[in-house]
């Protein structure tokens, strides 16, 4: 697996970037970040009341143990942005969806607004991972591994710089 992701310097500290293309209508890709059904086929299974300020309970089911979390949702302006932030063990992890959609095809542009603690050696592989989920959800392909995510692209997460 290719990675794709790059670093982003911002007003504010730095983002990591990462963008993948589906030949599906943005409301299918919005349903398949969105909907708890949905988003349970390639991330986590949410429940509660998913509106701007709320915060849903997050449960990692592609993750031993499934652990919890609770996620507040900072924006959602469908079909076109998401915006959530959730802590746990590991950190804080405030990130953005933005949807496009041109000529039948829906762009995504996932965002992961770092902490500066954040180790993107071993972040970026993982949301990799998942967006390839995503995309196999969405395009009805087989489920790729994450063995092939991690460690393989530590190197190349360890020599990004934000531009």
């Amino acid at each position: 697996m290719t990675p794709t992701g790059r670093l982003i310097a911002t007003a504010i500290g730095t983002d990591l970037e990462m963008t993948r293309e589906f030949k599906a209508p943005i409301e299918d890709v919005w349903a398949s970040i969105t909907e708890p059904e949905r988003t349970a086929r390639w991330f986590a299974h949410w429940s509660g009341d998913g509106r701007p300020g709320a915060t849903v309970r997050l449960t990692l089911v592609h993750e031993e143990g499934s652990p919890e979390s609770d996620l507040t949702i900072l924006a959602c302006e469908p079909p076109h942005r998401l915006e959530v932030e959730t802590v746990d063990e590991y950190g804080r992890w405030h990130l953005e969806a933005r949807l496009a959609e041109a000529g039948g095809v829906t762009a995504l542009t996932f965002l992961h607004h770092l902490d500066p603690e954040t180790e993107v050696a071993s972040t970026g592989p993982g949301w990799e991972y998942y967006l390839d989920r995503l995309a196999a959800s969405i395009g009805g392909t087989p489920v790729p591994d994450f063995d092939d995510y991690y460690p393989a692209q530590r190197a190349y997460y360890e020599g990004l710089t934000a531009g």
